[in-house]
C-alpha cells in the first residue's frame, strides 16, 4: 500500500538541483506572464472608463451649448416676429436677441447645476 504523506514521483529522494532550477524558472516564468496579464486588464480597464468619462462629458457639453443656443434661436425668432407684427425693425429684434441671451445663460446655468431652479412648491 502506499503511503499518503508523499507525493506522486516523490521515493524518499531530495530534490535535485536541475529540479530546483526547473522550479524556480517556471516561478519566474508565471510571474512575468501574471505581471503582463495584470497590466493588460488595467489598460483595458482604464481605456474603458475613459470611453466612459469622455462620452458623458461630450454628451453634457452638447446639453449644456443646446440650452444656450436655443435661448438664443427663440428670441431671434421672437424679435423678428414683433418687428413684422409691429413694424418697429430692427428694435424689436435687437431687444429679443438680449433676451433670448440672457434666458440661454438662466438655462445654462440651471443645467450645469450652478443655480437652483425656480419652484413654486418650496417650502419655507
Amino acid at each position: 500500500m502506499a503511503d499518503p504523506t508523499k507525493r506522486n514521483g516523490e521515493d524518499g529522494q531530495e530534490p535535485t538541483s536541475s529540479d530546483d532550477a526547473n522550479l524556480t524558472a517556471r516561478l519566474k516564468s508565471l510571474d512575468a506572464r501574471i505581471d503582463q496579464a495584470s497590466a493588460q486588464r488595467t489598460k483595458m480597464t482604464e481605456s474603458q472608463s475613459r470611453s466612459k468619462s469622455d462620452s458623458s462629458a461630450l454628451g453634457q457639453a452638447f446639453r449644456l451649448s443646446a440650452e444656450f443656443v436655443s435661448g438664443v434661436v427663440a428670441g431671434g425668432i421672437v424679435g423678428w416676429i414683433v418687428d413684422h407684427l409691429f413694424g418697429i425693425s430692427p428694435w424689436g429684434l435687437i431687444v429679443c436677441i438680449i433676451l433670448g441671451f440672457c434666458a440661454g445663460m438662466l438655462n445654462l446655468l440651471r443645467a450645469a447645476g450652478l443655480m437652483k431652479g425656480a419652484r413654486y412648491d418650496e417650502k419655507r
